[in-house]
């Protein structure tokens, strides 16, 4: 970021400066492009959400199709999307997929890989499969998954942000197998988005994304939750979590039996411990999680549940912190 800085011109520039600029923005797309492993074409956006929209808004396509448990970025980019219910186990209903593309027009479907609140990892390549036999397009979000584990390169669209793998915030990408598959909309990026593009937080992202190791946080940092498990279930809460049909390790849900998920956040913050009730980017809000409520779980479970997430920096003893606070104040709920 801080090269970035010295590269004052606009990419777009035709002046010396300006190719200069503009090929270290090329150089950070190529970047991105080879840590992912993705053949097709990046366009930077300002986060996942702009990301989201452009997909969502701008595809060559017919009717739009979110799964019930996507992000809100996306359900607010597409809010007439039919919704696709998902199974107790956080999974979508494939066979319910094959009945709502059939017989569409070039169907739309956003799917999340990584779900932002439960961790649940959808099947990526078998809902890409039934998009494409119906003659559609998919789009993955990947922001809880890229740099974290492999991106599936049957989907069609990809959205990314960088600050979800240890980037700036205020920078992401949309990953298009073609740019026939969205409609222009003039400026920059090729012509697929407006703005002059935010060249340092693009060749920080591109830095960071390619600096994510495997696996993303080592497994000796994470192993306190695993005697935690043990202990939520002792004290009469509920590890969420083992409920998925497939989890990522990064993110996890627990309710706590007799305490509100509210409560255990300000409790949880005043010990110097951020966690938080759904997605970050809803978790202000006083509605309760939508995607626990198509999981089918009870408003009382839904209310009493936090999600925890792992980052590139966290370290084992701010787990282990976390895991006695929250033995700590289960106990004074016993």
């Amino acid at each position: 970021m801080q090269e970035g800085f010295t590269l004052w011109a606009n990419p777009s520039s035709p002046h010396a400066e300006g190719r200069k600029a503009k090929a270290a923005l090329e150089n950070a797309r190529a970047q991105v492009k080879a840590s992912l492993g993705w053949d097709g074409e990046v366009i930077f956006t300002s986060g996942a959400s702009e990301a989201a929209q452009i997909a969502l808004t701008r595809a060559n396509g017919g009717a739009r199709l979110v799964s019930a448990v996507e992000h809100d970025a996306v359900l607010k980019a597409a809010p007439d999307a039919e919704r696709m219910p998902v199974r107790p186990d956080g999974a979508l209903d494939l066979d319910m997929l094959r009945e709502a593309v059939d017989g569409r027009e070039v169907p739309i479907v956003a799917v999340q890989q990584v779900n932002s609140e439960t961790g649940c990892v959808q099947d990526i390549g078998a809902i890409a499969q039934i998009v494409h036999d119906a003659g559609g397009l998919m789009v993955a979000d990947c922001a809880q998954s890229a740099g974290k584990m492999p991106i599936n390169q049957s989907a069609d669209m990809v959205i990314i942000a960088a600050h979800k793998f240890g980037g700036p915030i205020g920078i992401g990408a949309l990953l298009v197998k073609d740019f026939a598959m969205l409609e222009p909309s003039g400026g920059q990026e090729r012509g697929y988005r407006r703005g002059t593009q935010n060249l340092p937080a693009a060749m920080a992202m591109a830095a960071a994304l390619g600096a994510c190791a495997r696996p993303y946080v080592p497994a000796s940092v994470l192993e306190p939750m695993e005697q935690l498990k043990r202990e939520v279930g002792l004290l009469g809460g509920d590890w969420l979590s083992d409920r998925l049909s497939a989890g990522s390790p990064y993110i996890r849900s627990i309710a706590m039996r007799g305490m509100s998920g509210s409560a255990q956040l300000m409790r949880l913050d005043m010990a110097g411990i951020a966690v938080s009730q759904g997605s970050a980017c809803s978790s202000g809000s006083l509605r309760q999680s939508h995607v626990l409520e198509a999981m089918g779980l009870d408003d009382d479970l839904i209310a009493r549940t936090i999600r925890v997430s792992f980052g590139w920096n966290t370290a084992r003893a701010q787990v282990e912190h976390f895991c006695a606070e929250w033995i700590r104040m289960a106990k004074g709920c016993a």
